[in-house]
């Protein structure tokens, strides 16, 4: 059975409402081992990062209740 986007990006729901915060570097690496490589990619600065399509769910399925931090890298539940 195949993985899709919607799942990765309910996960990362999931993980946020629980712990209240989400690294984005603790993410890649969660996604990239239990989901696949093939929702992450590397983003202009080098930086290994959760893919478009992903991330794109993921803001649908949050309504604004996560908001990220362009300073320490992560979203964290308002």
């Amino acid at each position: 059975m195949e993985i899709t986007a919607e799942e990765v990006a309910e996960w990362m729901l999931k993980e946020v409402r629980f712990a209240g915060i989400l690294y984005q570097a603790q993410a890649v690496a969660y996604i990239s081992e239990n989901f696949g490589e093939s929702f992450i990619y590397v983003n202009d600065n080098g930086n290994p990062s959760i893919s478009k399509e992903v991330k794109k769910i993921f803001k649908k399925l949050h309504k604004g209740r996560v908001a990220w931090d362009r300073d320490g890298f992560f979203w964290g539940w308002t």
